[in-house]
């Protein structure tokens, strides 16, 4: 309890990094029946098949070591140049994909636009906690 009383926001910032990774890495595990995959892939190649699965598969342990290393090692994201560089790249990561969003997924949907702004909160914290 002594911890969590003298923990610095700065602490909590990395804690919200770690949330916000974990969420993203069980949205990907669920894209699998989001999307009804491999079904509604049959009508690309094999090979894209593949890429599109793998690279997801990718990302949702990106997303979880992330997270593991936000709830694990907060002190040394926040107090080491290789931890402030993580958490930059993270920041990089989340505004290449609110941008990306604007030219690969251009449509008028809720859904999207709530995506949207769960990326722009991903870019905001990551970049906050790697400028402090």
């Amino acid at each position: 309890m002594l911890a969590l009383a003298t923990a610095s926001p700065f602490d909590w910032l990395i804690a919200l990094c770690g949330l916000h990774s974990a969420a993203f890495a069980l949205f990907h595990l669920a894209f699998w029946r989001l999307f009804g995959w491999p079904r509604t892939l049959l009508s690309t190649t094999r090979p894209n098949r593949a890429v599109l699965q793998i690279a997801n598969a990718q990302l949702v342990w990106v997303f979880a070591g992330i997270a593991l290393l936000c709830f694990l090692l907060p002190r040394d994201l926040a107090g080491t140049a290789l931890g402030r560089a993580v958490l930059a790249g993270m920041a990089v990561f989340w505004w290449l994909r609110l941008a990306l969003q604007f030219v690969w997924l251009r449509m008028y949907h809720p859904l999207v636009h709530a995506l949207s702004a769960a990326f722009l909160v991903g870019a905001l914290l990551f970049s906050v906690a790697a400028l402090r």
